[in-house]
């Protein structure tokens, strides 16, 4: 019999305990929120920049900002979310000030599909990595974390057309990608 909707979550309730320690300066309260989403926030960080030092960095400014943001985080909210949004944020700051004038097209073309073997093919993770970072980035939002067209063009300062686009693009390479060497994809 499955436990009734209104019955309070163990999980939530810990971490609702660690925040409220954490913002009277227990930092066995922070680090303990750390060890709890560091994992999943470096996961999220390294897809979105496909560097391993850049993602430790994202990590680190992450929980930094949510130490300095504790007493405005609301009481009994997920915090997992929360982090990921702000590192996400974070990986979007990162790409767009990598972005150097009159590179817009060469971020928005997909890589070459001919630097990764048939055997990455199979390997989702392998698959986003030949998608450029701005492309890689658009698409895990959206697919992965549930972010919205106008969201992401809100937050790279473009159009939801602009995401949508992007977003196509990269699914069609994808496609490309994983079909049989010399054969176009189609529906079936």
């Amino acid at each position: 019999m499955d436990a009734p909707a209104h019955a309070p979550d163990p999980d939530a309730e810990a971490e609702a305990e660690r925040l409220r320690r954490a913002r009277r300066g227990d930092g066995a309260a922070f680090e303990a929120l750390y060890h709890d989403h560091a994992r999943a926030v470096h996961a999220l960080a390294f897809r979105l920049t496909g560097n391993a030092a850049e993602a430790e960095d994202i990590v680190q400014e992450t929980f930094l900002r949510m130490f300095g943001f504790l007493s405005g985080l609301r009481e009994n909210t997920p915090l997992r979310p929360w982090l990921k949004r702000v590192a996400a944020n974070l990986a979007i700051d990162r790409l767009r000030r990598q972005q150097r004038p009159g590179t817009e097209m060469a971020l928005a073309a997909l890589a070459d599909p001919a630097s990764a073997s048939p055997a990455d093919a199979a390997d989702a993770d392998a698959l986003l990595r030949r998608l450029p970072p701005l492309a890689r980035t658009v698409v895990w939002l959206h697919e992965m974390e549930g972010w919205s067209h106008e969201d992401l063009g809100r937050r790279f300062g473009r159009t939801a057309s602009w995401s949508k686009s992007l977003m196509s693009r990269s699914l069609a390479r994808l496609r490309q990608d994983l079909a049989p060497h010399g054969d176009a994809p189609h529906d079936a």
